[in-house]
């Protein structure tokens, strides 16, 4: 019985670890000793993310806002960061705001400086 009962234990654990690494959400939070932190964003930039341009493409086409924030990032503040500088181009012909800044007053262009993305500030400094 007590075989079981452990079994099951450890079935539940590695069942809810599971579930919570495949949930988007990110907050962090402290109870004293455990900081625990996960990740919320938006398909648009999950996708961003991976330099996935057909998906990116896919939602623009479905109406994704190209200017929502998503985690304090906008599609086009990812973009920068990660260096996807085709996934730019697209976003940009498609009504990326540029010059938008989030609550840190950060724009895409300065996450892409302090990403060191070469491609994506050569890209933003010319538009």
């Amino acid at each position: 019985m007590k075989k079981s009962i452990i079994y099951l234990g450890v079935a539940l654990v590695a069942f809810v670890n599971v579930s919570l690494a495949s949930n988007s959400v990110q907050n962090s939070f402290s109870n004293g000793k455990v900081v625990v932190s996960t990740f919320n964003t938006s398909a648009l930039n999950t996708a961003i993310r991976k330099g996935d341009i057909e998906t990116v493409k896919k939602f623009i086409e479905y109406g994704e806002d190209v200017n929502k924030m998503s985690n304090e990032l906008t599609p086009l503040m990812t973009a920068a960061r990660y260096n996807q500088a085709e996934i730019i181009k697209v976003l940009l012909s498609n009504g990326a705001d540029i010059d938008a800044k989030n609550e840190k007053g950060f724009t895409a262009l300065r996450y892409a400086e302090l990403s060191n993305a070469k491609d994506a500030v050569a890209l933003l400094k010319r538009n």
